[in-house]
This record gives structure tokens, sequence and C-alpha cells, in this order.
């Protein structure tokens, strides 16, 4: 029988996550045609979520909970997920119940059809206007900056194959973005309707500063397209400034008494230098995540797993399945 491994990022889920996961064994097992095992990560959550997952993992030797040491972002504890799974087609999902469990199979149907990731997309967002835009955003900028094909949603609830997995966990730095690596695997995409339905608890962790973290995280680390666009926007700016200079020189020249205006050339100024200004910032934006890599800050550092058998170590597994892989980011 073919396994199907869930990964679940947790974070602020304590009174969310049961829900979700008695729906997924209740999918999995009217189904009947599959196997099934289910990762929890959480990542460092400051309520109670971590007592929740371990006893759920008490009563269910299939649900693996993996808790982190400190609290390393969403993406981060989806790899720290993917690299403990064993299923032949891995689905990622949300803790808070928002895309539906009892789903999952209109996504793992769609990958048995020869897909190798299939994203939900969802006809009526239940969010605010500004997820919306925040969401809208993002998927324009893959699109221009990580070549997403035009049309296809993805989302936090998709599954894909199993080797595009193994492909993904190879990336060992910090500042993972999932769908970048993902991306870098295949092409072979597509997205199915799928409900997306109101929170019932809480509300979003995600604030704009975190958004934009969270952007900028993945377009400087998986794109030199930014620094183009910069050079771009650069050599433009020096030859519309040229422009500016000769129109001057030339009004100056047929007419004397015409003043040099203070104000056009303090915008001028100003414009140039915050021009400047912005495009150090994303140079520098590069360069610290590169020197962040050098320096082997870690991905995901996990505190204490359960559920967890020795034979289904990371390094085990990739061995098994024929990949090269250092772990240095410890098991259980």
């Amino acid at each position: 029988m073919e396994m199907l491994s869930f990964v679940i990022p947790c974070y602020r889920s304590a009174l969310t996550i049961t829900n979700v996961v008695d729906k997924i064994i209740e999918t999995v097992t009217n189904d009947g045609r599959y196997d099934y095992e289910i990762i929890c990560v959480n990542d460092c959550s400051p309520d109670n979520t971590i007592d929740v997952l371990n006893g759920i993992a008490d009563r269910n030797e299939k649900v693996i909970v993996l808790d982190l040491a400190r609290n390393f972002g969403q993406h981060s504890a989806i790899m720290a997920g993917l690299n403990y799974v064993s299923g032949d087609i891995i689905v990622c999902l949300d803790d808070d119940g928002q895309t539906p469990p009892e789903e999952c199979f209109k996504l793992v149907d769609k990958i048995n059809e020869g897909y190798d990731l299939v994203s939900a997309k969802y006809p009526k967002k239940k969010e605010s206007l500004f997820r919306r835009f925040g969401a809208w955003t993002a998927a324009k900028m893959a699109e221009k900056l990580i070549n997403k094909p035009k049309g296809v949603e993805i989302n936090s609830y998709y599954a894909v194959k199993r080797f595009v997995v193994d492909e993904t966990i190879k990336y060992k730095n910090a500042y993972p973005y999932v769908q970048g690596l993902e991306l870098r695997a295949t092409r072979n995409i597509t997205a199915v309707d799928v409900e997306h339905r109101a929170r019932e608890i809480g509300k979003s962790n995600y604030t704009l500063s975190k958004l934009i973290a969270l952007w900028m995280s993945g377009f400087t680390a998986f794109s030199e397209k930014p620094l183009r666009i910069a050079s771009g926007t650069g050599a433009l700016c020096a030859f519309g400034g040229f422009i500016f200079g000769v129109i001057i020189i030339i009004k100056k020249l047929l007419n004397p008494d015409v003043p040099i205006g203070y104000s056009s050339m303090m915008a001028v100024i100003l414009f140039v230098s915050g021009f400047i200004m912005l495009m150090l910032g994303l140079i520098g934006e590069y360069i610290g995540k590169i020197y962040i890599c050098i320096n082997n800050a870690p991905q995901y550092v996990i505190r204490s797993a359960r559920n967890v058998r020795p034979e289904r170590s990371t390094e085990e597994l990739r061995l098994a399945s024929g990949n090269q892989a250092d772990n240095n980011n410890g098991t259980a």
C-alpha cells in the first residue's frame, strides 16, 4: 500500500491542530487506498501547542512530532518536516483548518494523473483584503522573479511527488523558500479548486513585516533578477539625469537670464540618492545572506522528536533514495 505523508507546520494552533489531524486520519482511512503518516512541526509556539501534539502522538504512532528549538519560520518548519517524510506523495497544509484536510484527495488524485506538484486554488478566499493583496503581490513577483508559470497558483496547501521533495531537501542553507526550491525541480504543476474556510479561532500570524521578510528572503535567495532590475533602473536614471543636464545647459546658453532651479536640482539629488540607498540595501540583503550561509547558520534545530523510528532518520532516508546528503541538522 502506498504511503501519504502529511506535513503541518504548527504555530499557535493548540486549539485547532487536533481537529486538523483527526480530519486527515478520517479522510485517509475512509478512502482506504493509502497508508499515512502525519509530521507536525512545532515552530517554538508560545502556547501549549507542543503539549497538544505530544498527546496526539501518544495516542497514534503514525503522528510524528518535531519540536524546533526556536522559531525558524514557516518555510524552515516545512523543510524540517520534509526531511522526515517516507511517503510516495507528500501533502503540505496549514494548522488552522482553513485548508480542509477532507479535500486532500482532490490534490492526490491530480498527482496520479501525471503532475509532479498540485496546489490548491481558492475560488473564494476567506481572508482579509490585506492578505489577499499580499498573496496577489507575491504571486506576481514569483512569476517575474522565479519564473512561476502564469495562471497557476502555488499556495501552502499542495501535494507533491517524492522525487521533488528529495531534490528540495538538498538545500541546506538558512532562509529556505520552499516554493522556489520546488520550482527548481519541476515545472509540471497545476492547481485544483479547493474550498478556503474562514479561520475559526485566532488570526493570521503573518503581519506586513513578516510578509515582506518572506518575499525578500525568497526572491533574494532564489533569483538574481532584483539585481538586474536595479542595474537597469540605475542606467535609466543615469540616462535621464544626463538628458536633464543637457536640457539645462541648452536653456542657459540660449537664455543666460534663466536661473538654475534650486528646487529641481534638490529633487533630482534626493531622487537619485534615495534610489542609490535602496539599491545598496538590496545588495546588502544578498551579502547578508551569503555571510550567514558561509557561517553555516542552521536551517532549523530540532529540540526533540516523537515517534521517529531510527530507520527513518534523514540521512538514511536520503541514502535509500540515492541522494548524497550531509545531515548536520540533528535527529531524534
